[in-house]
C-alpha cells in the first residue's frame, strides 16, 4: 500500500513545480466532464519537462498510476484517475514559438487553444481544429483526444495538424516522434511489421474514426507516423511536454448560411450532399437545444455551414450557392461578424443546454460523440431515436454532421441500480448499431472509460490484443492512465453519482429547477468549463475570479466540484463545516455571472448564500458579515439619528477609521463610502410633488439609493414624472404605526392599516449566508407590501443587485410563501419601466458615447435589452464592457479581497473607462460599480436615470 506521506515527499523533493496533496486539490480533480469519478492520491504542476520526468520516476518507484490532464474537459473519464495527476495548466502552457512562413508553431501541452489563435491570427493563421471548448481545452488535451471540432470538413482532426512530439516515457526515456518511424520506442516496428495485413484491413475508413489506437498512422503507405499514432492515445502510452503544430491560412473573410430543414433526420440526410461545396463547416442541430428567442430561419433543426473567401462578397456568393443548392425550409446568410458570434454561441453552448431536456429533465454524457460515415448519418439517427425509444430513453443529437458525427446526451438514470443497467443495456446495443452502420464508438472526444470497454465490438478482439501489445511497448510497467483504452474499468463502474445522498438535503433555498434537491442543483455542473475561459468579449461575466487567479478552485467548476466531494463524504467529511468548501467560495464574488453565462445555468452565488448559512450556524461570523452584511440596520440608524455628518467626520479621520476597519473586517486600502446628508425619502417627504399623472409606479428605495446615492432616486424621480408617470413610494411606517410619506402617495396606495418597518430586499443579508434574518426581512416587507401588490402598480428598482434579489432570490429563499413570486413578477428595471409604460415618451437627445460596465447582476438575471433601446432613443452610443467591477457589494471591501477586486476591475472595466473618449458618458447603474470606478480611477459614474434627468435641466 502506497505511503502518502512518502511518495509526496518524494516528490517534493525531486520536482521544481507544486506537489498538492491537500484534500482541496484533490476534490478538484476527482472528475472531468463525464460521468465518472475517480480520487487521486494528489497533484504536480511540472514546470518542464525535466520535471515530468521526475515525477514519472517517483511515481514508478512507488507503483502509482500518472495521469495527464489539460482543462479537465474530457468527457469519456479519461482525465480521471487514482494516482498523482499531471497538471499542465498552470506552468507549461506557453506558445513557444510561431514560424509565419514555416506556418507552424511549437506549444506546451498546457496552452489554451484560444491562445493559439489569437498568437496566429495576426498572420493570417489559424490551427485548424477548433472544439467548441475552445476558449479553455488545452493543446495537450486536444493531442490526447484528438479533438476535431466544427471546421473538421475543411481542416481535419488534430492528428493532422501534428508534424512531430516531445515525449517523457513511462521509465523516462526522452522521444521526439515524427514521421518516418522518428522518435519510436524499441519494439514497436518489429510488432507492427509483423501485423501489416492486420493493420491495412481492421480500420474502417472513415474521417471522425477516433476509437483505439491510430496504430495504422504507422504502416509504411502512411509514413510511419510516430506522432501520428499517438494522438487519441489519451495519456496512456507517453506523457507530452511539446509539440510541433501546423497552421492554415484563415480565409480573410466568412459567411454562415444557416439552413431550416423540418427535423434533424432531414438536416443529417443533406449534409453529405453539401460537401462537393468545399465548406469550412457543416454542423447540425435540432430546436431543443435552441432557445426560443434564437434568430434562426424557420424550422426543426438546422444546418450552420460556413463559407470563406479572400471578400466578404466572395463568402456571401459561395454561401448562397450551398443555399440555392440545398433542399431547404428556409435560409439565412449572414457575413456580420458579431451576428455570426452570436450564432456560433448557440452550437457551441449546446454541450451544456443539452445536459437538460426540454422539461428539465437531466441528461448526461456518455455516448456523446459516435460517429458514422457521412452517407448514412440519417439512416443512423432513425436507428438510434428507435434504440432510445426502445429503452424508454431521450436525447437530441447534434454535431458535426458533415462528418458524420453526433454527439448527444440522454437522460440516462445513473442514480439507481435499474437505471444503470439499462445504461448498460443501451450502451453495449448502441455500439452494435454504430458498428453496424460503419461507424466509430468515438469520434472526437475518445473512448476513456465510457467506450473502451465495447471495443472488440467495433475491432474485434485480435485487434484490441494489439492494442495491449502497443501499450506494453511504450508503458510496460502499466503507469499512465491505467483503465483506459487497454484493460479498461467497467463502462457502469466509478460513477461520479454513486458516492451521492439519495435522500434531498435539508436547505434554505426552494431550488425549483431542481425539483428542490441541493445534490441535483450541484450535479448541475458537467465540467464543460466554460468558467474556465480566461478572456471573455461582449456582455459575459463569468467567471471574473477564475480570471483573477487562474486557479481552478476559483473557477465556478471546481467551486461546484467541492461542493460535490463535500456532499459525497468521502474526501471531504466535515460537511457543511469544511474550511475546504469554504475557502474556495470566499473568493465567490456573487456576481451571479453563471447563472447566465453558464450553459447549464449553475447559480454559484445562491450556493454560496447556502453554504455559509450552514457553515456558520450557531457559530461566530467574520466581522464583516456583522458590518455590511447588516448595512441596512446601521444606515438606517445613522438616518434616524441624522448623525450622517458625525458618521463622515470619524470616517474620514485616518486613525478612527483605520481602526474601524480593522474591527469591521474592511480591507485597509478601501476608503469607507460617505453616508448622504439627506436621504432620498426626507427629500421625497419635503419635495413638492405633482398634483396628478398618469400611470402609478412605485420607486423602491434601496438602501443604496436611500442613504448612499439619493441622487439617484431623485434623478429617477424627475425623469419617471417627466415621461407621464406617477410615482409612489412603498409603505414605509415608524415603530408604533405612524404611517411616513406624504398624503398624496398613502392615499394613492389605500394605506389604511399601520405597519412597521422599511421594505428591504434582504440583498446583504444573503449574499453573507444570513438567510433566517433575510427571511424575516423579506416576510416584513411582504407584510408592508400588501397594499402595493393590491394594484397593478410596478416596483420600479433602481440598483440591480436589488432588482435581482427581488426577481430571483426573494421567491426561491421564500418559496412558501405565495407573495415573493408576486412580488418578483411586479419588479421592473428603470428602462424596463419607461419602456412598457412611457412607451411614447421620448427621451433627450445626448448624442455622446458611452462607456462603463454593464452591472453583472443586470447581466445575469435582469437583461439589459430594455436599457440598450433607451440608451439608443437618447443618443448614447456604443457598447458598455461586460464581467464585473470586482468590489461586488461586500466583497471588494473585504479584507483579503482586495488584490483580486481590484483585477475583477482592471479585467475590462478600467481598460474601458481609460480608453474611452474624454466626451464619453461613464454609466454604472450600481452602487457598487460607481465606487469601485471612484476609488480605483478616480472617475464619476453616473446611474442612467441621473445621465437623463441632467439632460431634461438643460433642455
Amino acid at each position: 500500500m502506497t505511503d502518502h506521506r512518502e511518495l509526496s515527499a518524494g516528490l517534493r523533493a525531486a520536482v521544481r513545480g507544486e506537489v498538492d496533496f491537500t484534500v482541496a486539490a484533490r476534490a478538484l480533480t476527482t472528475m472531468d466532464a463525464s460521468n465518472y469519478r475517480r480520487v487521486p492520491l494528489g497533484v504536480v504542476a511540472p514546470r518542464d519537462a525535466d520535471d515530468v520526468a521526475a515525477a514519472l520516476s517517483v511515481c514508478r518507484t512507488h507503483g502509482v498510476p500518472v495521469v495527464p490532464r489539460g482543462g479537465g474537459t474530457s468527457i469519456a473519464g479519461q482525465a480521471t484517475g487514482t494516482g498523482v495527476v499531471l497538471d499542465f495548466t498552470r506552468h507549461m502552457n506557453r506558445l513557444l514559438s510561431l514560424d509565419p512562413e514555416a506556418r507552424t508553431a511549437v506549444v506546451q501541452p498546457g496552452l489554451v487553444l484560444d491562445r493559439l489563435q489569437e498568437a496566429a491570427a495576426p498572420h493570417g493563421l489559424r490551427f485548424g481544429p477548433d472544439p467548441s471548448t475552445h476558449s479553455r481545452c488545452t493543446l495537450g488535451g486536444m493531442i490526447g483526444n484528438n479533438s476535431c471540432g466544427s471546421h473538421s470538413v475543411a481542416w481535419g482532426t488534430t492528428a493532422d495538424s501534428v508534424r512531430e512530439l516531445s515525449v517523457v516515457t513511462p521509465r523516462g526515456e526522452r522521444l521526439r516522434p515524427g514521421r518516418g518511424w522518428a522518435g519510436a520506442p524499441a519494439g514497436l516496428r518489429d510488432l507492427v511489421d509483423g501485423e501489416l495485413a492486420r493493420l491495412r484491413t481492421g480500420f474502417p475508413e472513415l474521417p471522425r474514426r477516433i476509437s483505439g489506437y491510430a496504430v495504422d498512422a504507422l504502416l509504411p503507405e502512411k509514413g510511419a507516423d510516430v506522432a501520428r499514432s499517438l494522438c487519441g492515445s489519451e495519456g496512456t502510452l507517453g506523457v507530452l511536454t511539446e509539440a510541433v503544430v501546423d497552421l492554415v491560412r484563415a480565409p480573410r473573410a466568412r459567411a454562415l448560411a444557416v439552413l431550416a430543414y423540418a427535423d434533424e433526420s432531414g438536416a443529417a440526410e443533406a449534409a453529405a450532399g453539401l460537401l462537393p461545396f468545399g465548406p469550412l463547416t457543416v454542423e447540425g442541430m435540432a430546436a431543443d437545444l435552441v432557445p426560443a428567442a434564437a434568430d434562426l430561419p424557420r424550422g426543426g433543426a438546422w444546418l450552420f455551414v460556413e463559407t470563406g473567401g479572400d471578400t466578404e462578397a466572395e463568402a456571401r456568393a459561395r454561401a448562397e450557392t450551398i443555399v440555392r443548392a440545398a433542399d431547404v425550409l428556409d435560409a439565412l446568410v449572414v457575413t456580420d461578424p458579431a451576428r455570426r458570434r452570436a450564432l456560433w454561441r448557440i452550437r457551441e453552448d449546446a454541450s451544456g443546454t443539452a445536459t437538460r431536456m426540454p422539461d428539465g429533465t437531466e441528461a448526461w454524457p456518455g455516448w456523446e460523440d459516435c460517429a458514422v460515415p457521412p452517407a448514412r448519418l440519417g439512416a443512423y439517427l432513425r436507428d438510434f431515436r428507435a434504440l432510445m425509444a426502445d429503452h424508454g430513453l431521450r436525447g437530441t443529437p447534434y454535431g458535426h454532421f458533415g462528418d458524420g458525427c453526433v454527439h448527444v446526451r440522454i437522460d440516462f438514470d445513473l442514480l439507481t441500480e435499474p437505471g444503470i443497467a439499462r445504461f448498460r443495456s443501451f450502451s453495449e446495443q448502441l455500439a452494435d448499431l454504430v458498428v453496424s452502420h460503419g461507424g466509430s464508438l468515438s469520434g472526437e472526444h475518445g473512448d476513456g472509460q465510457a467506450r473502451a470497454e465495447l471495443l472488440p465490438r467495433m475491432y474485434g478482439a485480435e485487434t484490441v490484443a494489439l492494442f495491449a501489445r502497443v501499450k506494453g511497448v511504450w508503458d510496460p510497467d502499466g503507469l499512465l492512465n491505467p483503465g483506459m483504452l487497454v484493460s479498461p474499468a467497467p463502462l457502469d463502474s466509478h460513477l461520479r453519482f454513486s458516492v451521492l445522498p439519495r435522500e434531498p438535503v435539508d436547505v434554505a433555498f426552494g431550488y425549483p429547477a431542481d425539483g428542490g434537491d441541493f445534490s441535483a442543483a450541484v450535479r448541475r455542473c458537467v465540467g464543460v468549463a466554460k468558467c474556465r475561459t480566461t478572456s471573455v468579449s461582449g456582455p459575459a461575466v463569468m467567471c471574473p475570479s477564475f480570471r483573477a487567479t487562474g486557479e481552478e478552485q476559483h473557477s465556478t467548476r471546481g467551486r461546484a466540484r467541492l461542493l460535490h466531494e463535500m456532499l459525497a463524504g468521502e474526501l471531504v467529511t466535515d460537511g457543511w463545516r469544511s474550511t475546504e468548501v469554504r475557502d474556495a467560495l470566499d473568493l465567490c464574488l456573487s456576481c451571479k455571472g453563471c447563472r447566465s453565462d453558464c450553459p447549464v445555468e449553475v447559480d454559484m452565488a445562491t450556493y454560496k448564500a447556502e453554504f455559509l448559512y450552514h457553515h456558520y450556524a450557531g457559530r461566530r461570523r467574520p466581522a464583516a458579515h456583522y458590518v455590511m452584511g447588516r448595512l441596512p440596520v446601521w444606515l438606517g440608524w445613522v438616518g434616524r439619528t441624522r448623525s450622517a455628518g458625525v458618521v463622515n467626520a470619524l470616517a474620514s479621520a485616518g486613525p478612527l477609521a483605520r481602526v474601524a476597519k480593522r474591527l469591521g473586517g474592511i480591507a485597509g486600502e478601501r476608503e469607507i463610502p460617505r453616508v448622504a446628508g439627506e436621504t432620498f425619502t426626507r427629500w421625497w417627504r419635503r419635495r413638492r410633488a405633482p398634483s396628478d399623472g398618469g400611470k402609478l409606479v412605485v420607486l423602491w428605495p434601496d438602501t443604496f439609493t436611500e442613504h448612499l446615492s439619493p441622487s439617484v432616486g431623485r434623478a429617477a424621480v424627475r425623469v419617471l414624472e417627466a415621461a407621464g408617470l406617477r410615482v409612489a413610494l412603498p409603505p414605509t411606517l415608524r415603530p408604533g404605526g405612524r404611517p411616513v410619506g406624504d398624503a398624496r402617495s398613502r392615499s394613492a396606495l389605500s394605506l389604511l392599516t399601520a405597519r412597521r418597518g422599511r421594505v428591504c430586499c434582504g440583498l446583504t443579508y444573503i449574499s453573507t449566508g444570513q438567510l433566517d434574518r433575510a427571511r424575516t426581512v423579506l416576510s416584513r416587507t411582504l407584510d408592508l407590501l400588501e397594499p402595493v401588490l393590491a394594484t397593478d402598480a410596478p416596483l420600479v428598482v433602481l440598483e440591480p443587485s436589488c432588482a435581482a434579489a427581488l426577481r430571483t432570490d426573494a421567491p426561491e429563499l421564500l418559496h412558501d410563501d405565495p407573495r415573493a413570486a408576486r412580488l418578483a413578477a411586479r419588479v421592473l428595471t428603470f428602462a424596463e419601466t419607461l419602456e412598457r409604460h412611457a412607451p411614447d415618451w421620448t427621451p433627450p437627445s445626448l448624442n455622446r458615447p458611452v462607456t462603463g460596465q454593464t452591472h453583472c447582476h443586470q447581466h445575469a438575471v435582469l437583461g439589459e435589452a430594455p436599457d440598450r433601446r433607451l440608451r439608443a432613443a437618447a443618443g448614447l452610443t456604443g457598447e458598455l464592457a461586460g464581467g464585473c467591477c470586482g468590489l461586488a457589494g461586500d466583497f471588494g471591501f473585504e479584507r483579503g479581497h482586495y488584490e483580486v477586486s481590484r483585477a475583477c476591475a482592471e479585467d475590462r472595466l478600467l481598460p474601458s473607462v481609460r480608453e474611452a473618449p474624454d466626451e464619453a458618458v461613464v454609466l454604472a447603474d450600481g452602487f457598487s460599480c460607481r465606487t469601485q470606478l471612484e476609488q480605483l480611477a478616480g472617475v464619476r459614474g453616473r446611474h442612467l436615470a441621473e445621465v437623463l434627468a441632467a439632460a431634461l435641466e438643460s433642455t
